[in-house]
């Protein structure tokens, strides 16, 4: 939100030359979620599309996919494309959506004609959403499904994603949705706030893997980390605190607009120094 195609063009490209930077992501919103209200935000899935022909090397995903926005077969079928068209860098990252108390991620489903469900229905649905897509990734043969949220009909994937499947991303901190990524994530993202939570819910993520009788080191931990261009020492500081927890998947959040040589300053002022 609040920037421009060409400016995360120039980000993304640079950052695509820069070893030390090993994915890049964009959000999933249809509207502002902070600042000017009326502002711009492009439609991340396309917009990934496109940042994905330009570059050759960053794995990218979105943290994460509303599940509420679009249909999982089709949602699939986006996934697919962005994998075909980025040769295999697509990380699929999917969440329940928008909390129903967070009023400015909420107006964009009355604003777009799109149903908000109650949050036990949207925990259902992203259960069966990622046993859907991946499905749809990996079945040779149509199915049907009779799923209390998913019913298809002669579903079918073709083409098959370059990757056998893209990892699997998990947002959130809930209860309910760390069951849902103790079940299907290959990791797990958890968007920032107090360190202590982050680490109590990962451990709750352990938790219920050994219910689900599940290695809780087969999904890698990530944390989302906002970035001040004027302080990186703070932002050294937290990567190394997340990373010493147990984060070895770092996003971090630049703010728009994008300082010229910002892929270079986070991978000369942050990465190489933690």
């Amino acid at each position: 939100m609040h920037t421009t195609y060409q400016d995360l063009l120039r980000v993304w490209l640079e950052a695509d030359d820069l070893p030390g930077i090993a994915h890049a992501w964009l959000f999933d919103h249809l509207m502002p979620i902070g600042g000017d209200l009326r502002g711009p935000t492009l439609d991340g899935w396309t917009t990934l599309s496109a940042l994905a022909a330009r570059t050759r090397r960053l794995r990218m995903g979105l943290l994460v996919t509303s599940n509420r926005f679009r249909p999982p077969a089709v949602l699939a079928k986006i996934a697919t494309t962005v994998d075909v068209v980025s040769d295999g860098r697509l990380d699929l990252g999917i969440g329940v959506g928008s909390r129903p108390d967070h009023p400015l991620a909420r107006r964009e489903y009355e604003a777009h004609g799109l149903p908000f469900a109650d949050t036990a229905g949207a925990v259902a649905a992203l259960d069966e959403a990622c046993t859907v897509i991946r499905r749809l990734w990996t079945e040779t043969e149509p199915f049907d499904v009779d799923g209390e949220q998913v019913r298809l009909t002669g579903a079918f994937g073709n083409p098959k994603p370059v990757q056998a499947h893209p990892p699997i991303v998990i947002g959130g901190r809930a209860r309910a949705t760390l069951r849902i990524a103790a079940r299907h994530a290959d990791v797990w993202n958890i968007p920032g706030g107090d360190l202590d939570d982050a680490v109590a819910r990962s451990a709750m993520l352990d938790e219920l893997c050994a219910e689900l009788g599940r290695d809780p080191s087969e999904i890698t931990r990530s944390i989302h980390l906002g970035v001040s261009y004027d302080d990186p020492q703070d932002a050294r500081d937290r990567v190394r605190a997340a990373v010493a927890a147990g984060f070895g998947h770092v996003v971090l959040g630049l703010p728009a607009p994008f300082p010229e040589g910002v892929a270079r300053w986070v991978a000369d002022e942050i990465v190489a120094q933690v």
